[in-house]
C-alpha cells in the first residue's frame, strides 16, 4: 500500500466500502455446509483505487466460480485505517481468516499466522521472487506473502530536461546535483522532489541510504548511524536541500504532494513507482524514467522492495478454504490483481517473466527487472512499526539547514532499541 499513497491521495481516493461477494455449495471440510473466508483488503475511491478493487473482485468472482463451497466476504478498510483496523479486530477476538496490511512480524511472532508452507504447496511457495519471499520471513520462516509488488525508478521530465540542456538522465549524484541545478535556472520550483514529510519518508531515505551503501540494519539490529548514512545525509544536506534544490521544505513535502507536482510539471525530478507511469500519460507529462544513482555513479542503487502483505490467521480454523483461495489467487490468470491500470507488479516469477513477454505492459519492464535485486525496510522485526513512525516525523530534521544528521540517526537506534 504504500507506493501507492501518493496518487491515491491526490486523486481524494480516501473513501472506503464493504463488499460481500458469495458463492453456494458445499465444502467437504465442514460437513457438507458452507464455508465462508472473511477478507480484510484496503478499500480506495476514484480511477486508481477502482482499477485495484476491480481487479480484486474479479479474482474473487473467478474463484467463486471455481469453488462454490467456499463463500469469500470482503470487507473494505481505507488504507491508511487497515493496519489498524486488523489490529483492533485482533485484539478484540475477531480476526479475518486473511488479511491485507503493511506488518505481519508481530502477529507471526504470537504464533498466529499460518507459514507459507502450511499455505502453499512446494511449487507455488518456490515461485514467488526471492527477495519478497525473503523479506516475509521470520527466523528463516515465510509469513508474509507478497503481493502488488514495487520497485521505484527516478522519474524526469525530459521537456524540462531538454530546456535546461540537459541529454540523459543522471549516473551519479554530482551529476544529479548538476541536473537540480540547470532545472532551478530555468525556474523549476522543486528540482529534485525529497520526500521526507510523513506519508512516505521511509522510503525515500531507504533509497537514498542504499544508494550511499548503507542502509538501515546490520546483522545485529538496527544500525541507522553507521558512518555512510551519515555521509548520505550530511550530503543531501549540504548538496541539495541548502541550496533550495529539494523543494521548499523536504520535512513536509509528502508522496502525495510530490507527485501532484510532477504531473503539474513543478518537479524536475523524484523517486517514483510505476503507478505514475499512466497518470503522467493522462496528465501529458513528458517523462522517462532510470535506475536511481549510486554516490559516485559506480553502477546502480539496489532498489527499495515494497509490496502488500497478505496475512492467514488461525483464529478460526479456516486452513483448508484459506489454502484453496491463496494457492488460486497466485496461479491462475483470472486472479491476477497487478497490471499497467494499477502500477503494481507480479510478486512472482511466472507472472513476471510472462509480463515481460507482453509487449502492452512493455512500460511497467524496467521496473520487474529490478524486482530481484530489491531490498527491503526490516519489515520482519516486530518493532519495525514504531521505528517507521520515528523516521516520518523525525527524519526531515536531519537535512534541514543546521540540522545534525548524527544526532537524528543515533536517535532512531534509540527507539529501535527502546521498541
Amino acid at each position: 500500500m504504500r507506493r501507492r499513497r501518493f496518487l491515491l491521495q491526490t486523486a481524494g481516493l480516501s473513501g472506503a466500502g464493504a463488499l460481500a461477494m458469495s458463492g453456494c455449495g458445499s465444502d467437504g471440510d465442514s460437513g457438507g455446509d458452507a464455508t465462508t473466508l472473511d477478507v480484510l483488503l484496503a478499500g480506495y475511491d476514484g480511477t486508481v483505487g477502482t482499477s485495484i478493487e476491480k481487479r480484486w473482485n474479479a479474482a474473487v468472482r473467478a474463484f467463486q466460480k471455481k469453488h462454490p463451497a467456499i463463500r469469500v466476504k470482503v470487507e473494505r478498510v481505507p488504507f491508511l485505517k487497515l493496519d489498524a483496523t486488523l489490529a483492533r479486530r485482533v485484539k478484540d477476538g475477531r480476526a479475518p481468516d486473511i488479511s491485507e496490511g503493511n506488518f505481519f512480524a508481530p502477529y507471526a511472532e504470537e504464533g498466529r499466522l499460518y507459514s507459507a508452507d502450511q499455505l502453499f504447496a512446494v511449487p507455488v511457495q518456490a515461485n514467488f521472487i526471492g527477495s519478497f519471499a525473503d523479506a516475509g520471513k521470520i527466523d528463516t520462516i515465510q509469513y508474509g506473502i507478497p503481493t502488488q509488488a514495487s520497485a521505484p525508478r527516478l522519474f524526469y521530465n525530459t521537456a524540462l530536461f531538454q530546456q535546461a540542456g540537459l541529454t540523459r538522465a543522471p549516473a551519479s549524484w554530482a551529476e544529479l546535483r548538476s541536473c537540480a541545478q540547470a532545472l532551478r535556472r530555468i525556474g523549476v520550483a522543486t528540482p529534485y522532489a525529497l520526500t521526507f514529510g510523513p506519508e512516505a519518508a521511509e522510503d525515500e531515505l531507504l533509497a537514498w541510504l542504499l544508494a550511499g551503501d548503507g542502509g538501515y540494519a546490520s546483522l545485529s539490529g538496527y544500525d541507522f548511524a553507521a558512518t555512510e548514512n551519515v555521509a548520505t545525509l550530511t550530503w543531501l544536506r549540504d548538496k541539495l536541500v541548502v541550496p533550495g534544490l529539494a523543494g521548499a521544505d523536504p520535512a513536509r513535502l509528502t508522496r502525495t504532494q510530490a507527485y501532484a507536482q510532477f504531473l503539474q510539471g513543478r518537479a524536475g525530478m523524484l523517486l517514483a513507482h510505476p503507478v505514475l507511469l499512466s497518470a503522467a500519460g493522462r496528465a501529458g507529462v513528458k517523462y522517462a524514467t532510470a535506475p536511481f544513482p549510486k554516490r559516485d555513479g559506480d553502477g546502480v542503487a539496489p532498489p527499495v522492495g515494497l509490496n502488500d502483505w497478505l496475512m492467514a490467521f488461525k483464529a478460526n480454523g479456516r486452513l483448508s478454504a484459506a489454502k484453496t483461495f491463496l494457492t488460486f489467487l497466485f496461479t491462475s490468470p483470472a486472479a491476477r490483481t497487478y497490471g499497467s491500470d494499477t502500477g503494481t507488479l507480479p510478486a512472482t516469477v511466472s507472472d513476471s517473466e510472462e509480463l515481460e513477454e507482453d509487449s502492452a505492459q512493455r512500460a511497467l519492464w524496467p521496473f520487474v527487472h529490478q524486482l530481484p535485486d530489491a531490498e527491503f525496510h526490516p519489515v520482519g522485526l516486530r518493532s519495525w512499526s514504531t521505528v517507521r513512525g520515528a523516521v516520518r516525523r523525525g527524519i526531515g530534521r536531519a537535512v534541514a539547514p543546521g540540522g545534525s544528521p548524527s544526532d537524528v540517526l543515533q536517535a532512531l537506534d534509540r527507539v529501535g532499541a527502546g521498541a
